[in-house]
């Protein structure tokens, strides 16, 4: 069975958010056509939703609305989602468990931020026996910095998904998945 997993589409991501990404109106705009086509398909989706619990945390604040999931890929209620506290969303979750109660055989992964919490949670997958699909186009990250030189969001994007394509992942866009 093919299962979609959502990960952290919350709204400090977003444009008024604490912590807003570049391109995550156009990630989450393909991440809901992806979770129609599940819906739509009667596939299984999973959402992932990352609550601050260490101290000095500045998003995702339980409890506030920047913590919410964005509505555009908003969970039903019999979409289970899973709470987790560190950027791999198998780490001390129910995750693996859900799945299997699935009987996930592919994974299609879509969410914020690629160079953490997408990376983290790929990897886990491929090391948990998971074939994983990656959605490109449904993903986003931001600039980065390292030894004084700064990296913008593209490049930390698409060195991510080069990385993660030569091992843990097809990466594909929603384009690919998404039949009409």
């Amino acid at each position: 069975m093919k299962t979609l997993l959502l990960i952290d589409f919350q709204n400090d991501y977003f444009e008024g958010g604490t912590n807003p990404l570049l391109g995550s109106i156009e990630a989450v705009t393909k991440a809901a056509k992806l979770l129609n086509y599940f819906r739509n398909n009667n596939l299984p989706v999973v959402h992932v939703q990352h609550l601050a619990n260490r101290a000095g945390a500045t998003f995702f604040i339980p409890g506030t609305p920047g913590a919410e999931i964005h509505n555009q890929v908003a969970p039903l209620p019999t979409e289970p989602i899973i709470l987790k506290h560190v950027p791999n969303s198998f780490l001390h979750t129910r995750l693996q468990d859900v799945l299997c109660k699935y009987h996930t055989s592919e994974l299609v992964i879509c969410g914020m931020m690629t160079h953490m919490c997408i990376d983290a949670t790929v990897r886990a997958a491929k090391d948990l026996g998971h074939t994983v699909t990656l959605v490109a186009d449904a993903c986003a990250t931001k600039d980065l910095a390292v030894l004084g030189r700064q990296i913008p969001a593209a490049e930390v994007h698409h060195a991510f998904l080069a990385a993660l394509g030569y091992f843990y992942a097809d990466i594909r866009n929603a384009s690919e998945i998404v039949i009409q």
